[in-house]
């Protein structure tokens, strides 16, 4: 679900057949074999696990004033954002996702970046 604050699904199946195709040129695999392993053996994350990775270390460098402020400002606890500090979400390192009425605006870093944040285990969240 959340590669697709990002991309197409389509765009993602072609970028996932590219690197597929790159993976077996570099191990000389045959198209029967199973992706899996051989993107494991190279140490190649998939396509929309990327990005979600990618996502999730933009956020922890905005984090940890390792971004530039402009990124920086759209990556708020729920506690400065609402001055409500007795939710559940403020405690817990939960960063606050602006509502917003178009796709367009789901992919953008301002949404995706702080609910990619928000969907990993609450122990990152305490770094």
């Amino acid at each position: 679900m959340l590669s697709s604050q990002w991309i197409s699904g389509q765009l993602l199946q072609r970028l996932q057949a590219i690197q597929n195709a790159a993976a077996r040129l570099i191990t000389g695999a045959r198209r029967s074999q199973h992706m899996t392993s051989i993107l494991c053996q190279l140490h190649w994350l998939p396509i929309q696990q990327h990005t979600l990775y990618k996502t999730a270390v933009l956020v922890y460098k905005c984090r940890h004033g390792m971004a530039p402020s402009y990124l920086s400002t759209y990556c708020m606890p729920t506690s400065s954002h609402d001055g409500r500090c007795h939710l559940r979400s403020a405690v817990s390192g939960q960063l606050a996702v602006p509502r917003t009425t178009t796709n367009y605006g789901d992919r953008s870093f301002t949404v995706s970046g702080p609910a990619t944040w928000n969907s990993l285990p609450a122990a990152v969240h305490f770094d």
